[in-house]
This record gives structure tokens, C-alpha cells and sequence, in this order.
């Protein structure tokens, strides 16, 4: 793309958008440029639309990742090259809605006790303990650990935004542990074996979690994100109001954070079913 893909990457850069996105929608231009062979700026209004179609219907992806590739090429049509926007408006499937199967906090516990080494139980503990999302926690500096107040910060999460989250008992054990025995130099709490100037990868990060969940034998979906819904879901059972857990989680609306009164576990459990009241 050469010259275009400059622009566009000065447009993100511009608009403070994440490293990730700004990948992703990288990608989605890509991948209209390989499917037609030719320059995205001499595609007609016609043949990105018919991209998109193709995409949703004979390659059948997901509908977030039909909707990720079509905000990119929102992006770089509308804002890289100006044009209206308005030609982009393919019908995208509705998306099913599933709640994510929550880890019991026994499972939790199984999870931590199958790690192999201190540097991976306190990733887990640390994820699972303040809540964190992966690219989150694999981005924590020794300096993000208030000791004092007994929070961690987060810094730009999710949306660009710093928040403040628990720093759990077991975690301040963990990492005094760590720091004595590793001594690691850098920036990184959490950095790289082989080059402590750089972060652990978020790939490193799910496969140490994969490796755990596997040797304590769950079977329930999802990766190191699943530490995250758990977080969440056992502090509502725990009786913490939707106000409190939207600052810990980083939810720009409380909307998001109410999707897990859905998946709260005793308060459900708890409910009598009418068949039970039944004489038979």
C-alpha cells in the first residue's frame, strides 16, 4: 500500500487509537487489497460492499470479526481517503449473545495450585486478583503496585484510560517472593526470559494459563480472560454493588458491567423453581 498505508497509519496515530486496533484495521484493508489485486483507492463503492458480503456469507466468519474488518475500512475510506461513509453500510448479522462459562472458586483455586512456577502463579493470581486483562497485567511496571493504599494501578487500559484496582493479600506475598528470587532488571514485572527489556507477550501469557487449567483438569471454554469474568462474577455474589465493580473492571457504562448479573451463580441457585412446589 506503500504511500496509503502511511496515511492511514498517521490517521490512527493522530487519533490515540490502541497498537491493537490500529493492527486490526491495518489488517482489514490487507485483506480487501489481496482479495481484489489491486489498489484499495480504485475500488469502487460496489466491490467493497460485495467484499463484505463475501466475507459474511461464504466465508462465514464471526459477526465481530465481520464488524472489526468493516470499522476499518470505515476508517480508512472515510477518514484516510474522505469518502462517504455512507457506502459502507452492509447489513451485518446479528451477533448471538452467549455468556461466558464462569469458573467456580474452586476451579479458581485448582487453576493457581497447577501452576509450575512462582513467576506463573503470580500471573494468574494477579489477573484473577485485581480483575486484569491480559494485555493489562503482562503491562505491569514494580511501580504500579501502591503498597501504601493497597491498589494497582492501571495504566492506559483498555480505552486509553487509568484506573485503580484491588492489590490483593496473596498477590503482595507472591511478589515479594518474586522479586527477591528473580531480582529481574528492567521495566517489567512480568517481562520477557530472554529479554527483560521487553514485556511477556500476551501469547505467552494464555498459553502459561492453558497450561495450568489443563493439569488441573477444566474443562470449562475460554482463555486467561475467563480470570477476569470470575473476578467479576464472585465479587457480585459477594454483594459488591455495580457502581464499585464498573471502576475495578474499567467499564466506560455500567451496562457492561451488568451483563454479569446474568451469570451470578448462588443468586440463581438460590431461586426456588415452581415445580418444586408441586405435590406430585
Amino acid at each position: 500500500m506503500g504511500e496509503l498505508r502511511d496515511r492511514m497509519m498517521a490517521d490512527m496515530r493522530v487519533r490515540n487509537l490502541s497498537p491493537r486496533t490500529e493492527e486490526a484495521y491495518l489488517s482489514a484493508v490487507v485483506g480487501l487489497v489481496k482479495h481484489y489485486g489491486k489498489r484499495p483507492d480504485l475500488l469502487s463503492d460496489e466491490e467493497i460492499k460485495k467484499y463484505l458480503l463475501y466475507l459474511r456469507e461464504e466465508r462465514r466468519l464471526s459477526s465481530s470479526t465481520c464488524q472489526q474488518i468493516r470499522c476499518g475500512l470505515r476508517f480508512f475510506y472515510g477518514v484516510t481517503l474522505r469518502r462517504e461513509r455512507a457506502s459502507l453500510l452492509v447489513p451485518i448479522a446479528r451477533q448471538p449473545q452467549r455468556l461466558p462459562e464462569i469458573l467456580s472458586r474452586d476451579e479458581v483455586a485448582r487453576i493457581i495450585r497447577a501452576t509450575q512456577t512462582l513467576r506463573e502463579e503470580l500471573l494468574l493470581v494477579t489477573t484473577y486478583g485485581g480483575g486484569l486483562r491480559v494485555s493489562e497485567v503482562v503491562s505491569l511496571r514494580p511501580g504500579d503496585f501502591d503498597w501504601e493504599r493497597g491498589l494497582i494501578r492501571v495504566e492506559q487500559g483498555k480505552g486509553q484510560k487509568d484506573r485503580y484496582t484491588i492489590f490483593p493479600r496473596r498477590v503482595r506475598e507472591l511478589l515479594e517472593r518474586y522479586r527477591a528470587n528473580y531480582a529481574q532488571k528492567g521495566v517489567w514485572v512480568f517481562a520477557q526470559r530472554h529479554d527483560h527489556r521487553r514485556a511477556m507477550d500476551i501469547t505467552t501469557a494464555q498459553k502459561l494459563y492453558y497450561g495450568a487449567k489443563a493439569r488441573a483438569g477444566i474443562v470449562k471454554q475460554g482463555g486467561i480472560h475467563a480470570l477476569r469474568h470470575a473476578f467479576a462474577t464472585h465479587l457480585l455474589e459477594a454483594g459488591t454493588d455495580l457502581a464499585t465493580l464498573q471502576r475495578l473492571m474499567g467499564h466506560a457504562s455500567v451496562q457492561t458491567t451488568m451483563r454479569y448479573l446474568h451469570v451470578g451463580g448462588p443468586r440463581l441457585s438460590a431461586q426456588k423453581s415452581p415445580l418444586d412446589q408441586l405435590e406430585l
